[in-house]
C-alpha cells in the first residue's frame, strides 16, 4: 500500500499516524509512505513528457500499488493543498489515472474535536472526479490529535484500533479489486 500525508511538518500528525499504521500491518501488507515534499506546484505546461521526476515518482508509486491511504489534517474547513495538488498531478491522464480504479482509504486528523471531517468532503469529490475506489467505511476522524500522539507514533487506543478496522477494509477491497481484476 501506498500512504500520502497531506502536512509536510517534521512533526506532522497523519505522518505519524501513517507510520503507526504501517507497522501495525505485520506481515499482511506493507505501507510505504511517499513524500510530497518534491511534488511542486502543478503546471498544465509540464504536464506531458516534460513532467518532473518527483511527479513521475508519485504516480509510478500509485501504478505499482495495490491501494493507497490518504489521510489529511483540515485547513479551511479542507484538505491541505499539498494533498490537492498531488492529487491534481495524479489525476492526469482525465480518466485514465494511476488511481482510476485503485482501492483508496481516507482519513483526517486535526487537534480540534471534529477531527478534520470536513477536509473528507473535499478529499472524496476529486477521487470521485479521478475514478478512485474510495472504500466504502465509517469515516476515520481523529480529533484532539495532539493529545494521542506520542514520540511520533499513534498511542490512543481507541483511534488506532479504529484505524486499523478501516485499513482492514482496505485490505479487503484489494483483495476483491484483484479477484476481480483476474476473472
Amino acid at each position: 500500500m501506498l500512504g500520502l500525508s497531506g502536512s509536510l511538518r517534521r512533526a506532522s500528525y497523519c505522518t505519524a499516524i501513517l507510520r503507526t499504521l504501517g507497522e501495525g500491518l505485520g506481515n499482511r501488507a506493507t505501507l510505504d509512505i511517499f513524500d510530497l515534499k518534491s511534488v511542486p506546484l502543478y503546471n498544465q505546461d509540464e504536464d506531458d513528457e516534460l513532467q518532473p521526476e518527483s511527479v513521475k515518482a508519485l504516480k509510478r508509486a500509485v501504478t505499482d500499488c495495490d491501494g493507497v491511504l490518504l489521510i489529511s489534517p483540515e485547513f479551511n474547513h479542507g484538505m491541505t493543498g499539498v494533498l490537492k495538488n498531488a492529487l491534481d498531478w495524479a489525476s492526469r491522464p482525465t480518466f485514465a489515472s494511476p488511481f482510476r480504479n485503485k482501492p483508496v482509504l481516507i482519513m483526517s486528523a486535526s487537534p480540534a474535536f471534529t477531527g478534520g471531517v470536513r477536509a473528507q468532503a473535499q478529499m472524496l469529490e476529486t477521487l470521485a472526479a479521478m475514478l478512485a475506489r474510495v472504500v466504502s467505511t465509517p469515516q476515520v476522524v481523529i480529533g484532539s490529535v495532539h493529545d494521542k500522539i506520542n514520540d511520533g507514533r499513534l498511542v490512543d487506543e481507541a483511534s488506532l484500533r479504529f484505524a486499523s478496522e478501516a485499513i482492514d477494509d482496505l485490505l479487503r477491497e484489494i483483495v476483491g479489486t484483484q479477484i476481480a481484476r483476474a476473472a
